[in-house]
């Protein structure tokens, strides 16, 4: 009997810490529990979806480079945009689109994103177009979308004397470019009678009669206005009539494809006075089709030279998205992204209409300065940069490092 009662106690207990561990276990679990969903919360989100953005450059033919470089800036800004988490917790795509440098291409182009607008694709804004003449040509259709355009180096004057109320640029515009590209000539480089060259599209024209009237109001004599056209590539006739006029500076308004060219016959024709190109010649092909004759021109620009902006970690980020070096314009597309970020997280929102009055509103810097805008869309505040070409490479000389 002592045994059997010996057993039943023994049974008790067991049964007793039984309870207990079960009783410890429960708490565990729902703790185990509480931990799982509480690192669940805290860990990265996922996002909500996509939305687009689109580049429109000329990304083949004469002036890939340059519309390529500006996609790299775009894509660099949207792959940071999305490690932090996105714009209002959505993915941002970068997408870019040819318009090949041709007008008629970009309205075909501003067709195509009206028509995906009007499917339903979620596009949040445009970074384009490359060139005036294009931006212009495409802004006729881009007016009447609910899609804000932000171009990173259209300079053309009345881009934004239109009255379009979607419409921004990063850049300073052809009339700020003249008067300091003319104050250069004149006052430092102390140039008395200047020959204008200038190609036969839109923003060409526009900045050589700029430049024209702004060396006359500061007393200097244009004895030559001419006119080129764009992908021209001899100038034998324009090379005799630059000799005859004898002027002690040149100014070309124009872009990287006829630049050297012009440059090279005129060192050839033993006319080496000061040459000044504009900012669609800022670009490594005028220095790689020179000839060798590129050493000592001047150009100038719509972003500060890279080297004093971005440090070693942003230009390893660019070469991880874009696969090469950033180029000269890789700010401008950069800070155009950066700018449609800006006002959308201000208007929190991707309606266009809400996204343009944030813009507006905006003020803060970006790599190519200072950011707030007028009523139509121009940068209060525009910055033109002068570079000279020392030992084979852009040398910021204006305003100085």
């Amino acid at each position: 009997m002592k045994i059997e009662r010996q057993t039943s106690n023994v049974k008790r207990e067991t049964s007793n810490v039984k309870r207990e561990i079960s009783n410890i276990q429960y708490p565990i679990s729902l703790l185990l529990v509480a931990c799982f969903l509480l690192l669940t919360a805290c860990g990265p989100a996922q996002p909500k979806g996509e939305v687009i953005v689109y580049v429109a450059a000329p990304l083949s033919g004469f002036q890939a480079n340059g519309g390529q470089t500006v996609l790299g800036g775009a894509r660099l800004m949207a792959e940071r945009l999305n490690q932090a988490g996105g714009l209002l917790g959505y993915r941002v795509r970068v997408v870019g689109i040819d318009d090949e440098s041709d007008s008629d291409v970009a309205v075909e182009v501003a067709q195509q994103i009206k028509e995906a607008l009007e499917r339903g694709d979620r596009i949040i804004g445009l970074i384009g177009h490359y060139n005036s003449g294009q931006t212009l040509a495409a802004m006729e259709v881009y007016q009447g979308l609910p899609l804000v355009v932000i171009t990173p180096t259209a300079s053309e004057v009345s881009l934004t004397q239109r009255g379009y109320g979607n419409f921004f640029r990063v850049n300073a515009n052809d009339a700020t470019q003249a008067r300091v590209d003319a104050e250069f000539l004149v006052n430092t480089l102390g140039a008395r009678r200047v020959a204008v060259v200038y190609n036969d599209d839109p923003y060409g024209q526009g900045l050589g009669a700029l430049i024209a009237e702004n060396l006359r109001s500061l007393g200097a004599q244009v004895p030559l206005e001419i006119q080129v056209a764009v992908e021209q590539s001899s100038f034998t006739e324009e090379v005799k009539r630059i000799t005859a006029a004898n002027p002690d500076a040149i100014f070309y308004g124009g872009y990287e494809v006829e630049a050297p060219y012009l440059r090279a016959e005129l060192v050839e024709a033993g006319i080496i006075v000061p040459f000044l190109a504009s900012d669609g010649a800022f670009l490594s092909a005028t220095i790689d089709e020179a000839g060798g004759t590129a050493e000592g021109i001047y150009v100038s620009a719509f972003a500060p030279s890279p080297a004093a902006v971005v440090d070693k970690q942003w230009i390893k980020e660019y070469q991880e998205v874009d696969y090469r070096n950033p180029d000269t314009y890789s700010i401008n597309g950069y800070s155009a992204m950066h700018v449609l970020a800006e006002g959308i997280k201000k208007a929190q929102s991707f309606d266009a209409a809400k996204v343009a009055q944030a813009i507006r509103q905006l003020d803060f810097d970006t790599l190519v300065g200072h950011i707030s805008y007028d009523r139509g869309g121009d940068l209060k505040e525009q910055s033109i940069y002068i570079f000279q070409v020392q030992d084979g490479a852009f040398v910021q000389i204006h305003p100085e490092l």
